[in-house]
């Protein structure tokens, strides 16, 4: 799974699901599985906000890059609760999943937001990954495109330019996470398609033959193999098989 000459990315999405004792525990399991993987592709986890420190400490020296989960768009002020891009930057994370569904279907976020903490994560040097899809109504009203064109588009409104490397896409249906619904090749590739034709008319079409998009739809080693051979998909945003080394690995090794 090399398409154009980009790199595949994995990355997995711990949620609120680990604490730090047992993120570390993971990690002991997991980076021995992958040590091999390393030169093929890159590979990312994605703790929970209080781990993040214990888990950049554990990773240091090891290929797997450190993601964040989230992050708010200004660099600092009275934001109870939040966190900063610059704090993450400090703390070592590399990448960070913006406008995750559950972000903006449980937390309401807007398209708007979503837009300015994309700017916030490259004003600071962490690649954003812009998780943009359709509810389960939308997909059924024939809407799909049109929705996910208006996330990509708000989401990158405040970036002027990009190499592929300083930013990556995510497409998650989420009528297909958790429902027992699942999305087809078919559907998969003309979602991930249009988001690289969409990216061409916003940077040209090198920049957008870079750029990573990743499929973030309830990912397993059993459902991955099709995807991922898909021709403008390129790696996987994984959610519940992260947290199982044996399933992530078995993902991870399908990039190879």
């Amino acid at each position: 799974m090399r398409h154009d000459g980009r790199r595949p990315l994995l990355v997995g999405n711990w949620k609120m699901h680990l604490t730090e004792r047992w993120s570390l525990a993971l990690l002991d399991d997991l980076l021995p599985r992958l040590a091999d993987l390393t030169g093929a592709l890159d590979v990312a986890v994605a703790p929970s906000l209080p781990c993040l420190r214990a888990v950049a400490d554990r990773l240091r020296g090891a290929a797997i890059r450190l993601a964040a989960q989230n992050l708010h768009w200004e660099d600092k002020g009275p934001f109870t609760g939040e966190v900063s891009a610059r704090m993450l930057a400090e703390i070592g994370v590399e990448l960070v999943i913006v406008g995750h569904s559950e972000r903006r279907n449980l937390f309401g976020e807007t398209d708007e937001r979503v837009g300015k903490k994309v700017v916030a994560a490259r004003r600071h040097g962490i690649v954003p990954i812009l998780c943009v899809g359709e509810q389960e109504s939308e997909r059924d009203e024939g809407r799909t495109l049109e929705v996910v064109e208006r996330q990509l588009r708000l989401g990158l409104s405040g970036i002027a330019a990009t190499d592929g490397s300083d930013l990556a896409i995510a497409y998650e249906p989420v009528w297909a996470i958790g429902t027992g619904r699942f999305a087809s090749v078919a559907q998969i590739q003309e979602v991930h398609r249009m988001i690289r034709e969409q990216l061409a008319s916003l940077y040209g079409t090198r920049s957008a033959a870079s750029v990573r998009i990743l499929y973030g739809g309830s990912a397993t080693p059993e459902s991955a193999p099709d995807i991922v051979a898909l021709e403008d998909v390129d790696g996987a945003l994984v959610g519940q098989a992260s947290l199982e080394p044996a399933r992530f690995e078995a993902i991870c090794r399908l990039g190879t």
